[in-house]
């Protein structure tokens, strides 16, 4: 690993979404994300290659919970309505099937959401004995709830915020070299073959590989504190003949989980590292204007795609808003950004919820 590159973590997972305030007003009630980084009404027009060719108008919003654990973007196309998939998407598609979340305690998590009518799976156990649960959020995007063990702040809320995500593959082998290679996750939390009761509940049946990657060395950085750990889990269907891209026909920022998002310093090294593994990147802000501006928070993107397509995000965050009732803002630029934020300034972002 090139030591240059510091990763924070997973900073989110985008979130297409038919209208972003509403949105957002599910994921804070059901999910905690209670503080707004960002929310910003501009054109996208960096990410026109993904986007039919041409810039697009759209409304994001970040948002996090202080719990711990990566936040959502929740994006929303305002120039078109946005696309819903064509098919039923499956284990094994390619993209992001699952978002995961961690609870403190799955059953207390399971009875915290069970009392409000969502579609809900039983409480599952994996083949590792870890109890866990399927539900779809009003947009029908799947996640997990997973046991976390890496907590911040105490918010008296069930669950903290994104764990990993389910990612499909048709080459396993290539996906484990590309999380390992480009992003840290080099162990092998489990890597199992067969039929699995929670895919069944989704209907659907058959052989699957599924591997769990987890990262050996604990995360660094600014915000490595929140971020904390994550996984990434493989999912590669054996004996389906229909295996579909998640957003074919789609564009990006249509509905659904259009790409996982981690919070880096060293954009340059971070480069080097993509082209050396075969995976350059496809979008970069520093070509085209030079820094990203949410309104509320700057700094620098770029996009690459693992070897499915799926697309990673990379960030280079220069300013976020501390206080942003009395207009207070931290320049990171003028930090050690190797250290972790100290507690008594990430504390602030807690007179940030809602």
């Amino acid at each position: 690993m090139n030591n240059n590159v510091i990763i924070s973590g997973i900073q989110q997972i985008g979130v297409g979404v038919p209208n972003v305030y509403p949105a957002r007003d599910w994921y804070r009630r059901f999910f905690g994300f209670r503080v707004k980084m960002f929310d910003e009404k501009a054109i996208a027009d960096i990410m026109a290659p993904y986007m039919g060719g041409q810039a697009r108008s759209r409304h994001a919003v970040l948002v996090v919970n202080l719990q711990g654990g990566g936040g959502f973007e929740v994006w929303q196309h305002t120039g078109h309505a946005p696309n819903y998939p064509k098919f039923k998407i499956l284990p094994g598609d390619l993209g992001i099937f699952c978002c995961k979340i961690k609870s403190k305690d799955i059953e207390k998590s399971y009875q915290a959401l069970s009392k409000y009518g969502l579609e809900m799976s039983p409480v599952f156990t994996d083949k590792n004995g870890e109890k866990t649960f399927l539900l779809r959020d009003a947009y029908n995007n799947i996640f997990q709830m997973v046991k976390g063990d890496n907590w911040y702040m105490d918010r008296n809320f069930h669950c903290g915020g994104v764990y990993g995500a389910m990612i499909g593959t048709q080459d396993m082998e290539k996906s484990i070299d590309f999380y390992k290679n480009i992003l840290g996750y080099d162990v092998i939390v489990s890597d199992e073959t067969g039929n699995f009761e929670d895919f069944a509940y989704l209907n659907a049946p058959g052989q699957f590989r599924r591997v769990v990657l987890t990262h050996s060395q604990p995360r660094t950085g600014s915000f490595s504190k929140i971020f904390s750990d994550s996984q990434i889990e493989l999912v590669q269907s054996l004996d389906r003949t229909d295996i579909h891209k998640i957003f074919e026909g789609r564009m990006w920022g249509d509905v659904g989980f259009i790409q996982i998002c981690f919070d880096i310093t060293n954009m340059d090294a971070m480069e080097k590292r993509c082209q050396e593994f075969g995976y350059p990147f496809t979008i970069d802000s520093r070509k085209k204007s030079g820094k990203f501006d949410m309104g509320e928070a700057t700094g620098h993107f770029a996009y690459n795609e693992d070897p499915s397509g799926t697309l990673i995000e990379y960030v280079e965050t220069e300013k976020i808003p501390i206080l942003k009732k009395f207009n207070i803002y931290l320049n990171l630029k003028k930090r050690d950004r190797s250290k972790p934020l100290p507690d008594w300034i990430l504390h602030l972002l807690k007179f940030m919820e809602k």
